[in-house]
């Protein structure tokens, strides 16, 4: 573990903004105000599954049939007159009716709360070890948000759409996308993140586990588990916090930067191996 901090200590300062492109959270960056950054983000966070150009087009058809005014759209939202500006998107398994769900919860949680983070915040307490707790809280919360304007009863089917975008730790989701979403809004300090949910600590946070983060955590020894699910997510990331107990995910980006970028290879690769900045402490 000692070599493992110089490492990657070097890799977070050398994968900074200049790599922000292809990444969900370049979108945010276009965004001035944090009303607008918050929604962004979570549209972005929840579309951010499948491939990366997939991942891009569908943040863009969005925000654009939104009028790129992302706050002011959510705030005025109308569930009966609207909806339908969101028909035939389709991205992967998820539809235009899960997007206006999704911005319709928006809205309740901002009417409810001021904000997404104030509705997040709810659930939220400092005495809790990590965000596992708040995760759980704020997913079900969400869930149980009034959808009668879009499915003709108050309670979400349960097969509806939007309901994989609020998954929960306590059914052994690692929550990938929704702590990429609390990555952004709670970290500060690098210009990557925003550090918008003030009154949550970094320290709470857990990595947002994608299959990069797990074959990679694996090939440097910061997890032992086979399964990519919360347990895992938490692993790494306690392990992180012996490198640094106060940010423990700001390894996250650049980590992620290696496998999306094809510079760690599934299987060894001597010329891409060699050049690695990881290489000392990979088992590959």
């Amino acid at each position: 573990m000692k070599n493992l901090k110089p490492c990657l200590d070097k890799l977070y300062r050398t994968f900074d903004l200049k790599f922000l492109s292809p990444d969900p959270l370049e979108f945010i960056h276009k965004f001035k105000t944090s009303e607008d950054k918050e929604i962004v983000g979570l549209i972005a966070s929840s579309l951010a599954y499948g491939q990366v150009e997939r991942i891009r087009s569908s943040i863009k058809t969005v925000l654009e049939r939104m009028d790129n005014k992302p706050y002011r759209f959510t705030v005025r939202f109308n569930p009966v007159k609207d909806k339908g500006l969101f028909d035939g998107f389709v991205h992967r398994f998820n539809t235009g009716r899960d997007i206006a769900c999704l911005i319709y919860f928006a809205k309740q949680m901002i009417e409810e709360s001021g904000s997404v983070g104030g509705f997040f915040l709810k659930g939220y307490s400092t005495k809790d070890a990590n965000i596992k707790n708040s995760l759980i809280s704020f997913s079900e919360r969400v869930l149980s948000l009034d959808v009668s304007a879009l499915y003709g009863t108050k309670s979400l089917p349960t097969d509806a759409g939007v309901r994989f975008f609020f998954p929960s730790p306590k059914n052994g989701s690692p929550c990938k996308r929704l702590n990429l979403y609390l990555r952004w809004m709670v970290r500060k300090g690098d210009r990557l993140d925003f550090g918008l949910w003030k009154d949550i600590s970094a320290s709470k946070l857990i990595i947002p586990l994608d299959t990069h983060i797990a074959r990679i955590s694996q090939n440097i020894g910061l997890t032992k588990r086979k399964s990519p699910d919360w347990n895992m997510a938490e692993e790494i990331t306690e392990n992180l916090k012996k490198l640094d107990p106060q940010d423990p995910v700001k390894y996250d980006f650049a980590l992620c930067r290696l496998g999306i970028l094809e510079h760690c290879p599934k299987k060894k690769d001597f010329k891409k191996c060699e050049k690695c900045l990881i290489k000392k402490v990979c088992v590959l």
